[in-house]
């Protein structure tokens, strides 16, 4: 395998993305129903240390918060002119790439003085998983691509006075990537297995301007995350030309900067708005090497930055139920010519509904749903000049996102 890549495991995010690149915005249930509109500046519950960690001025005393997001993804091939690795048979279009994933959240948060508040957020940033029949067209190029991200955010937040708010965190997180396909020799086929992980640091900020008793603005920024992946290669059958061996790669998970409004228009509706920046172009290459520090290979990317906007709105049917709504239009990290059978994503419409209603004095539940428009996703990704033992996965992917959230949040 030519192209064992350790990091191309970082990219093989789901076929349909439901974020740009492979990133996972959903946070926090409460906020899926706006489709994330308003994030930074709605302080809602203690999922604000994820989106804006100044927001913790806005709960009173001690909270946690505990949520599951299922996120079911459908992906399917279809051929269009693909040509066959180099004296392989064709294949199959490989079935539904998508998967079912479950993600969980969860926050703590409590005041230290009137002023100072403390919180702890661990949640999964990026991740998900794709994956085809083992003998479909493009089995030289994808089969499993699979990432898992954990990451813990302690996080202080200082109410500087009635109007402003200011928050800081710390970011730890652990990032693990298997990809696996098979290797072409021609006569015969082999399967092969990347896997590596690693932790890294970073940190976010925010604060929150309350311009008006009914209308705040709230600004966030995430820090990038460099991560030196440690891994190996395994292969059905090692030697020759597809020795094991371990390997590693730099991977750099973008920042972010977001902009949000929240404004109270009455005793029935709130109103939120939001714009989030992503810093994808941080993907110029990437290269990969073996632990005796060759070079294995390096592959360009070319991504673009990304943006995301989001509106949404809230009816307080009553003291105990709120109901909710949003739309939203995420970018994708790249373009026609750099889509390929790992990475085919697009830009993506977002039509949400959620609810939140409070069960006790102290014990708040809440549910969103939102279902992902996929823009149409044609691919031509012709590796044969280059590689022809991979072939040319050419057609287009029926795609599409659905995503169902829960979470309960406690106040003592």
């Amino acid at each position: 395998m030519k192209k064992s890549l350790l990091s191309a495991a970082l990219f093989a995010a789901p076929i349909v993305t439901h974020a740009a690149g492979f990133a996972l915005v959903e946070q926090s249930a409460s906020g899926l129903g706006n489709a994330y509109a308003g994030a930074a500046a709605s302080a809602e519950d203690a999922s604000t240390i994820f989106f804006n960690p100044a927001g913790m001025t806005y709960i009173d005393g001690t909270q946690i918060v505990g949520a599951l997001h299922i996120i079911k993804l459908s992906a399917d091939f279809n051929n269009e002119g693909s040509v066959a690795g180099t004296g392989r048979p064709l294949g199959s279009e490989g079935g539904n790439a998508g998967s079912t994933a479950f993600v969980p959240n969860l926050y703590f948060k409590t005041s230290l003085t009137d002023a100072l508040d403390f919180g702890l957020g661990i949640n999964a940033p990026f991740g998900l998983k794709t994956e085809y029949d083992k003998n479909w067209i493009g089995r030289f190029q994808a089969i499993k691509s699979d990432l898992k991200t954990i990451n813990i955010n302690p996080a202080l937040a200082f109410k500087v006075n009635d109007q402003l708010s200011l928050g800081f965190g710390l970011n730890a997180m652990w990032i693990q990537a298997e990809l696996t396909s098979a290797v072409n020799l021609v006569a015969a086929e082999r399967s092969s297995k990347v896997k590596g992980d690693d932790w890294g640091l970073g940190y976010n900020f925010g604060a929150i301007y309350q311009v008006t008793e009914a209308t705040r603005f709230g600004l966030a920024y995430r820090s990038k995350i460099d991560q030196h992946l440690k891994g190996d290669v395994k292969f059905s059958t090692s030697g020759g030309p597809t020795p094991n061996g371990d390997v590693t790669a730099d991977v750099t998970l973008p920042e972010t900067l977001s902009f949000s409004v929240f404004s109270q228009l009455n005793s029935s509706w709130d109103l939120l708005a939001d714009a989030t920046w992503t810093r994808w172009s941080r993907f110029r290459e990437l290269a990969v090497y073996r632990e005796s520090g060759a070079l294995l290979t390096s592959t360009t990317e070319n991504w673009d930055n990304t943006m995301r906007y989001s509106l949404g709105a809230n009816y307080h049917y009553s003291d105990k139920l709120v109901l909710r709504a949003g739309i939203a239009y995420d970018e994708e990290a790249f373009g026609d010519q750099y889509r390929t059978a790992r990475i085919p994503g697009n830009d993506r419409k977002w039509l949400s509904l959620g609810a939140g209603w409070k069960a006790t004095d102290q014990t708040k539940l809440d549910i969103g749903y939102t279902h992902l428009f996929v823009s149409d996703i044609d691919i031509d990704d012709n590796q044969t000049t280059v590689f022809p033992s991979r072939g040319r996965v050419r057609g287009d992917y029926d795609g599409s996102v659905d995503v169902l959230s829960v979470q309960v949040t406690h106040n003592f």
